[in-house]
C-alpha cells in the first residue's frame, strides 16, 4: 500500500469518497470492484476515528429486539453469518454469556424467548451457534471470576468479532488493488460546482501543504462524526460518545454481556488480544470533534457497573488502556427528552444535498458493507451505470483461499490456519502470537513468516506481554502506508491502548522502524512527543 497523492492530479473520477473509516472503504471497494474510477481520502489515517473507536464486534444487536427493530437485527446478523464465510481471518465467532440474577431486568425466561427469537431471525445458521442454558453451578464454573451468590443461571449465544480497524484497512487495500486512489492524510478544503452541481473538490496533502484540484463526477461524504459540522447536510443528526477501557485478563474466552444494575444499560466485557475489552458507554455529545476525550465520569461509571459483578473489584489502578469514539446516529430522538441515546435507532439513511453531494448517515460497524452497497446503487444510477454489487458474499483481499465459494471455504481456511499456525511455532512464534498473526494478516502471514525465516530475531515479541511480535511491526511499518508512529502504534497494532507503553518503548520502537520509515533521530524523537500528545502518555 503505497500513498500517491499526485495520482489525484492525474484523472478526472466517477466517484470521490471523502471519508475512510468503515462506510467509506466499503463504498469505494465496492464502486471500483463496479468498474467506477474512484477516488478515496481521508484527513486523517484510514479508520482513524469512530472505525477504530468500536467495541470489536460483528453482532446482530440482541439488545435492539427490546426495541422491536426486527429488521435491523435480521439484516446485522445475515451479515454476520456472509462475513464470517467470505472473511474467516478478518470475522470469527465469538460466543457471549448472559448471567440472570435474583434482580436482574430481565428473567431467564424473557431472556429465553429473546434468543429464540434471535436465533430465528439469524435463519440458517449453523446450530453450534444457536443459544444455550446453563443452570446456577455450570454458568458459575463457565465465569467462575463473577459473583455468584444470587445467581439464578444463564446463557450463551453466538456473535462475532474482528479488530474493526484492519477491517477497514484491508478494504481500503481491496479498493486500490481494484483501481481506486486512496490517500490518507489529504482534507477536502472546498467542492468545485458546475450549475450548482458538485463536481468535483478541492483537496490539500497535509503533509505537503500541496493543494490539490480534483474532478468528479459523483462525491459522497462518508464523514462520520464531521458530518456534524457539514452546513450542507440534509438533515441534523446526534452525536454520542462510547468509551471502553482495557483491563486485565480473566481467562475470558467467551464475552459476557451485563446489564448495569444502576441504570439497566447494556455493558460487555470481551476478550481482544489476551486481555479484556470493557465498554461501552452511550452518552450525548457535543464537544469538539478533532479529539475525543475519555470523560472521567463514564470511567467510574463503567467501573461501578462492572464491579457489581466481579469477586475481585477493578479500580483505577487496573485500567491498562482506554479510548473513546463518537457515533453518529440519525436524528430521531423519541418525545421523552430524559431518554437514553442507546434507545436511538443504530439503523442507516443516505441522503442527497440539492448540490448532489450524498450523504451517509448512522449505521454499524456489521452493516456497513450492505449500506455502502445502496450507496454505489445510488450512484451507479445517477452514472446510468448497471453493474450490481460484487461485495456480497466476495471473498477479503487478504482471504487465503482460491475458491470462489466462501460457503466452502471454511474447512479449508480451517486447515489453512493450523498448517500456518505450526509453521509459525517452528520458527519461533508463540502460540498465541501465531493466532493473532493469522487474523491480522489473512494470506499476507506467507511474506511474514519468510521474514522470520531470514531473520530468526523477528518471532519475539514487542512487549512480553502482547500476543504481537516484531515481524508484524516491521511488516505494518514498511507495507501499510503509516505515516507518524500513532498509525502504526494505534491501528496498524494497537499497541498504545494494549499496553502502558513507556517513553522508552516508543523510543526502542521508533529506533527499529526508524529505517523503513526513513527517519532520522529528530523525527523519532518528534514521533515520541507526537503520541504522548495524542494518546495523554505520561500525564
Amino acid at each position: 500500500m503505497n500513498r500517491n497523492p499526485e495520482r489525484l492530479d492525474s484523472q478526472a473520477f466517477d466517484l470521490l469518497v471523502c471519508g475512510g473509516g468503515i462506510y467509506g472503504a466499503w463504498t469505494a471497494y465496492d464502486a471500483a470492484l463496479r468498474g467506477l474510477s474512484v477516488a478515496l481520502i481521508d484527513q486523517r489515517d484510514w479508520g482513524g476515528a469512530t472505525s477504530s473507536g468500536s467495541s470489536k464486534l460483528v453482532h446482530g444487536g440482541l439488545r435492539y429486539l427490546e426495541q422491536f427493530e426486527f429488521k435491523l437485527v435480521r439484516k446485522t446478523l445475515a451479515e454476520r453469518e456472509m462475513l464470517m464465510k467470505a472473511a474467516p481471518h478478518r470475522v470469527w465467532p465469538l460466543r457471549f454469556g448472559v448471567p440472570v440474577y435474583a434482580d436482574s431486568r430481565i428473567g431467564l425466561l424473557r431472556l429465553k424467548l429473546g434468543l429464540m427469537t434471535y436465533d430465528f431471525l439469524a435463519a440458517g445458521q449453523q446450530a453450534v451457534m444457536k443459544h444455550r442454558y446453563f443452570n446456577h453451578q455450570r454458568f458459575g464454573e463457565r465465569f467462575p471470576f463473577l459473583n455468584d451468590s444470587t445467581l439464578k443461571g444463564g446463557f450463551t449465544y453466538a456473535d462475532a468479532q474482528t479488530d474493526d480497524a484492519r477491517l477497514v484497512l484491508e478494504l481500503v487495500q481491496g479498493a486500490m488493488d481494484a483501481g481506486a486512489v486512496c490517500v490518507n492524510y489529504c482534507k477536502l478544503s472546498g467542492l468545485l460546482e458546475s450549475g450548482q452541481r458538485a463536481a468535483g473538490a478541492m483537496l490539500r496533502d497535509e503533509l505537503t501543504g500541496r493543494t490539490l484540484e480534483v474532478h468528479a463526477r459523483q462525491l459522497v461524504y462518508a464523514t462520520g462524526r464531521w458530518v456534524a459540522e457539514d452546513s450542507q447536510r440534509p438533515d441534523d443528526c446526534l452525536l454520542t460518545r462510547g468509551i471502553h477501557l482495557i483491563m486485565p485478563q480473566l481467562g475470558l474466552e467467551e464475552a459476557l454481556l451485563l446489564t448495569a444494575r444502576a441504570d439497566g444499560r447494556v455493558f460487555f466485557m470481551i476478550p481482544w488480544y489476551g486481555l479484556t475489552l470493557l465498554g461501552t458507554t452511550d452518552t450525548p455529545y457535543k464537544g469538539p470533534l478533532d479529539r475525543i476525550e475519555v470523560d472521567e465520569a463514564e470511567v467510574d461509571y463503567l467501573l461501578n457497573a462492572v464491579n457489581d459483578y466481579l469477586r475481585t473489584r477493578w479500580s483505577r489502578s487496573d485500567i491498562i488502556g482506554r479510548f473513546a469514539g463518537v457515533r453518529v446516529l440519525k436524528q430521531e430522538m423519541a418525545a421523552d427528552s430524559n431518554a437514553f441515546p442507546s434507545s436511538v435507532s443504530r439503523d442507516w439513511v443516505l441522503k442527497t444535498a440539492s448540490n448532489g453531494v450524498h450523504y451517509s448517515i448512522g449505521g454499524k460497524l456489521t452493516s456497513a458493507r450492505q449500506d455502502a452497497a445502496q450507496i454505489v446503487d445510488r450512484v451507479c444510477a445517477e452514472l446510468n451505470v448497471h453493474t450490481p454489487c460484487a461485495t456480497q458474499g466476495r471473498l477479503f483481499p487478504w482471504s487465503p483461499q482460491d475458491s470462489k465459494e466462501p460457503a466452502a471455504s471454511l474447512n479449508g481456511f480451517s486447515q489453512w490456519s493450523e498448517a500456518m499456525q505450526s509453521r509459525a511455532v517452528q520458527l519461533g512464534v508463540d502460540a498465541e502470537s501465531a493466532l493473532w498473526l493469522i487474523r491480522r494478516h489473512g494470506c499476507k502471514v506467507l511474506g511474514i513468516l519468510q521474514d522470520i525465516e531470514h531473520k530468526p530475531d523477528l518471532a519475539a515479541r514487542i512487549i512480553p506481554s502482547l500476543p504481537l511480535i516484531q515481524a508484524d511491526l516491521m511488516h505494518c511499518a514498511a507495507s501499510e502506508m503509516v505515516v507518524y508512529l500513532d498509525d502504526l502504534l494505534r491501528r496498524r497494532l494497537p499497541l498504545l491502548i494494549l499496553a502502558k507503553l513507556t517513553e522508552a518503548d516508543l523510543r526502542r520502537i521508533g529506533e527499529e522502524v526508524s529505517g523503513v520509515m526513513h527517519w532520522d533521530a529528530l523525527r523519532v524523537q518528534e514521533e515520541i512527543a507526537r503520541c504522548k500528545s495524542l494518546t495523554g502518555l505520561f500525564d
